[in-house]
């Protein structure tokens, strides 16, 4: 009986639609959502800096904890997506609604874990890198609100995976997109106070930050309703012990990997403030800045995901294969792209943020050195697609601590040491030719697992 369940629903675009046609399906729409992103993250920085240059250095501070946070929410919906993708191409309908349940559970485990992180350990992970008393109290107050009433961030971010996981790319990136942009309209109105409201500075910030992912969430929970292949209960809490262990499988090399990202923009502001508070600044706008980049490409990345999962899940090697390729030649194309225009036009990016001649000085060296990592990081983030798809979502993890744990932050170290600030950006394009050796070798381990 339950076996004619899981077959009442007709077969899926992922296994049957072209596979060039079917990566646009499913990549522009993300991408697009992740460029209107990729806007926000700047235009919230531009606003910011604007209200003051120690108030942008603020926000960089409170970086590391914020990108922990979306670590655990982004890296939990990814193997959300993995199981589910997998699930729905293996034809078990209902074992994919039960991933989505489990999925869930763990998305509201999440939130607990931030409202806690954020109210206890803000104001002592900020003091870790100044004892400046006005920077301590405007970084400390921005992380307490991103961080303590992300529930809206938690939960959107859950129902963009879980509806990309079948198919459904539109109604996530209408999602994203309008969180981005009532957060983009809502950060001048209340960093400065326009029309009646307060002016509140950073804390406007941090405030219209929270507005726009409650926003989105309220769309997310009413696509997610709509969808037919997911049917979810919002108002239950219930952990399935398979679902979970699939999940966690994925997820949590997901969750370290991202994870990796606080760690090393951390360990970086420690080497960095040794030379110039300036260069903690500039690093804190180049992940900014940078967002218009790679935010496109993980676009594509989170697009090409469900293709890779349903059709390995179907056991369909050539259409596996095929999605794979076609995505690492639009990648590659497209942080090309990123790195001509870091390398020609640093001033510009750097002067939309207000900055100042000692800010730009630093950066105009730097921008170009780090932008010749971009291409070979097109290859990393394409086999991560592949990895987590395959539900072997350690091989990106792996990648990412050799990559900016161990070659990153020394050689940055090593560079700086021996050579002066300049010279340390060069660590990126190293640590990166190391990480595209290393994906060369995970790659025969999983093309063998495709010899269906």
């Amino acid at each position: 009986m339950e076996n004619s369940k899981e077959n009442t629903i007709s077969e899926n675009k992922l296994g049957t639609m072209p596979i060039g046609k079917l990566l646009v399906v499913m990549s522009v729409p993300t991408t697009i959502s992740m460029l209107i992103q990729a806007l926000y993250n700047i235009v919230d920085s531009i606003f910011v800096s604007h209200y003051s240059e120690k108030a942008l250095t603020a926000v960089s501070l409170a970086f590391p904890l914020q990108n922990l946070m979306i670590a655990f929410f982004v890296g939990t919906a990814v193997g959300i997506c993995s199981v589910i993708s997998r699930r729905l191409g293996e034809k078990r309908d209902v074992d994919a609604c039960n991933a989505a349940q489990t999925g869930y559970a763990l998305t509201l485990v999440n939130i607990v874990i931030f409202v806690l992180v954020g109210t206890l350990l803000a104001k002592p992970f900020v003091m870790l890198y100044t004892d400046d008393a006005e920077l301590v109290q405007m970084t400390t107050v921005y992380t307490r609100i991103c961080l303590g009433l992300s529930f809206g961030s938690a939960i959107n971010i859950f129902c963009e995976k879980s509806l990309q996981a079948t198919g459904d790319t539109i109604h996530p990136m209408i999602i994203q997109a309008s969180g981005a942009i009532f957060n983009i309209i809502f950060d001048p109105i209340l960093i400065f106070g326009y029309f009646g409201f307060p002016a509140m500075g950073i804390t406007g910030a941090a405030v219209a930050t929270i507005a726009g992912q409650i926003f989105a969430m309220i769309l997310g929970i009413t696509f997610m309703k709509r969808n037919r292949y997911i049917k979810l209960n919002m108002l239950a809490v219930k952990f399935d012990k398979a679902s979970m262990r699939d999940i966690l499988e994925v997820g949590v090399p997901s969750i370290i990997m991202q994870g990796i990202g606080t760690i090393m923009t951390s360990l970086m502001n420690a080497i960095l403030i040794a030379y110039d508070i300036l260069a903690t600044t500039f690093f804190g706008v180049y992940f900014k800045i940078q967002s218009f980049v790679f935010l496109p490409v993980f676009g594509m990345n989170s697009g090409l995901m469900p293709i890779l999962g349903y059709n390995y899940g179907a056991k369909n090697r050539e259409r596996t294969l095929k999605a794979l390729r076609l995505g690492m030649v639009c990648a590659f194309l497209f942080m090309t792209l990123g790195f001509v225009i870091f390398a020609t036009m640093p001033r510009t990016l750097l002067g939309m943020f207000n900055a100042s001649e000692g800010l730009l000085a630093i950066g105009e060296s730097a921008l170009w050195k780090i932008a010749l990592s971009f291409p070979l990081a097109s290859f990393s983030i394409m086999m991560g697609a592949l990895y987590q798809a395959m539900g072997d979502g350690y091989l990106s993890m792996i990648t990412s601590i050799v990559r900016q744990l161990l070659f990153l932050i020394p050689l940055t170290w090593i560079l700086g040491r021996l050579f002066g600030l300049d010279a340390l950006w060069f660590s990126f394009i190293l640590a990166e030719v190391i990480a595209f050796v290393l994906n060369i070798w995970f790659s025969k381990k999983e093309f063998k697992k495709l010899n269906f």
